[in-house]
């Protein structure tokens, strides 16, 4: 019976196109947005290409229409423009990527793409690893605060380790990494990082889709295409010269032919107990070269001028980017055109700044940003937050959007991990108030806290989500929800087949678009400043500033 009655409510919203006291959302605009943006012309909308220069004078064009202000770099003149200036370097492969293993006597061949994915080295134009020895070193942590170690003292320069991916619990959902749901030490990032900390010449993350969350179609597409950082001082300290993922028969190759079983080593790793164990007579070999450049990327920022305290600001974020032109799908394709991932999210976050620019002025400034890079590691979030236009101390919060929409009407809806945070309570008060509750992230396992936009401005402190549409369908429930999401990771995500869907139901982003445009607005005319619960690790950064909001 609640069920229904939660269904009664958001069908009202949604039959009247009631939005709160503002505008009505227009599904049409935020679909023909999708159809643009995630179009062919728009070449997978990759930084730094012709596709990035189509992307971003598109969302300056419906920005400008929107009503909205330029609010990126200031210029010379004391104006703002409409972006934000971000450099990156950008490496490739040039040429063959060549790679052996020596197992004992035997010399093996594996092919980029197949049994292996380097990526691009960020240290120098040119990699040569020869016959390396090969360390496995269980899932990589140093956690001194869970005293924790996989790397006991051994000595990883001049070798190549083997890393399991994700946390130490992943598969017992038990023990000191929180179970399920994955810390930061379960992410890849966090392992390439250690890989610098160590003086590896690399490592090797061993690819399991369970606790990958995605399959190696995912890793392949994303790790043997352009990689891009943010322009460091020392890039070394950031990168180890190898960075790469292996298929796991491989890796498990490799651990037999050094004497030992991958299972067996897997479950030690699970314990604090456990040593690294160089492979016995195992080797590896790699040689390319690389051309890396330095390119100036673009996030896009318009802003919504606030009538009485214009210098506080509530974010809309989202990015623009996708992989752009890749390795070719079964079918040919070499677009990935990033419709749901994330062309939705770019074109809700313009739908929202067209009805927020008609509804009476907010007492706050609303800011609406599209960043760039996010698929190469949230970049340009990242260079925001060490390089804000607008002081981080008053920006009262991030709403991230990242794949909203396409699945029509749900009675629920997430957020990409669980923020331990006064703001998401902010955004389930919404919800109920729309009829539909909060449901916790139903794969925390997967990382998503660490894999959205909102989690640069978390890390200095900025309170920060990542908005999520629901599972519980009004067409199936649950188990209609849970059967998309599958099919989508296995089959479109970070792959040509993400395309634009013309039988998308527009009632999903009229629902998700109306209850983001009230959170926005209740932050945005209030004295609301959200903030870190105790116990988060984000909270004592954002306390540095507590003075300088009234």
């Amino acid at each position: 019976m609640q069920k229904l009655l939660l269904g009664a409510a958001v069908m009202a919203l949604v039959s009247s196109s009631a939005v709160a006291a503002g505008p009505a959302i227009d599904a049409s605009r935020i679909l023909q947005d999708i159809k643009v943006l995630s179009s062919d012309a728009y070449e997978g909308r990759a930084p730094a290409s012709e596709g990035e220069k189509k992307t971003v004078a598109y969302l300056v064009e419906q920005m400008k229409a929107a009503g909205l202000q330029p609010a990126g770099d200031r210029q010379t003149d004391g104006t703002r423009a409409w972006t934000q200036d971000v450099p990156l370097v950008r490496s490739q492969t040039s040429g063959p990527v060549a790679v052996s293993v020596k197992l004992g006597g035997e010399t093996r061949t594996w092919t980029q793409g197949q049994e292996i994915a380097i990526r691009a080295t960020m240290i120098g134009d040119h990699l040569t690893v020869k016959d390396a020895p090969v360390v496995f070193v269980g899932y990589g942590v140093k956690a001194p605060e869970r005293n924790w170690d996989d790397f006991k003292g051994v000595d990883l320069k001049g070798k190549v380790a083997l890393v399991l991916v994700n946390d130490p619990d992943f598969e017992t959902g038990a023990g000191d990494f929180g179970g399920k749901a994955m810390t930061y030490y379960g992410r890849w990032t966090y392992k390439f990082e250690e890989a610098a900390r160590q003086g590896a010449i690399g490592f090797l993350v061993i690819h399991e889709t369970a606790p990958a969350s995605y399959g190696w179609a995912t890793v392949k597409n994303s790790n043997t295409n352009e990689i891009f950082d943010v322009i460091r001082k020392d890039p070394s300290a950031e990168h180890a010269p190898l960075e790469g993922w292996v298929q796991r028969d491989q890796a498990a190759e490799l651990v037999k032919a050094g004497g030992y079983d991958l299972d067996t080593l897997k479950k030690q790793a699970q314990t604090r107990g456990f040593r690294p164990v160089e492979l016995k007579g195992v080797t590896f070999s790699t040689d390319y070269r690389v051309d890396a450049q330095k390119v100036v990327s673009h996030n896009v920022v318009g802003a919504l001028p606030g009538a009485r305290h214009p210098e506080e600001r509530v974010f809309y974020t989202a990015h623009w980017d996708h992989l752009g032109v890749g390795l070719p799908d079964a079918r040919g394709d070499r677009i990935y055109n990033g419709a749901l991932d994330n062309a939705s999210g770019t074109s809700m976050l313009l739908e929202l700044a067209r009805i927020s620019a008609k509804a009476p002025k907010p007492d706050r400034t609303i800011v609406f940003m599209s960043v760039t890079a996010e698929e190469k590691g949230l970049l340009g979030t990242e260079y925001y937050a060490s390089s804000p236009l607008y002081p981080l101390a008053t920006t009262v919060g991030v709403i991230n959007m990242d794949g909203v929409g396409p699945n029509g009407l749900a009675h629920d809806f997430t957020t990409s991990g669980n923020a331990p945070l006064t703001l998401q309570d902010e955004l389930i008060g919404v919800g109920k108030a729309h009829g539909r509750y909060y449901s916790p992230d139903p794969r925390p396992e997967a990382g998503s806290f660490f894999r959205s936009d909102h989690f640069p401005f978390a890390k200095v402190g900025v309170p920060a989500i990542s908005f999520g549409g629901g599972r519980d369908l009004f067409d199936g429930g649950k188990a209609a929800g849970d059967a998309r999401s599958k099919a989508y990771t296995a089959d479109k995500y970070h792959q040509p087949a993400d395309e634009f869907d013309p039988t998308w139901d527009p009632k999903g982003f009229v629902a998700d678009g109306a209850l983001l445009y009230d959170l926005g607005r209740r932050l945005a005319n209030s004295r609301i400043w959200p903030e870190w619960k105790d116990g988060a690790e984000f909270k004592a950064e954002r306390d540095k500033t507590r003075a300088q909001r009234k």
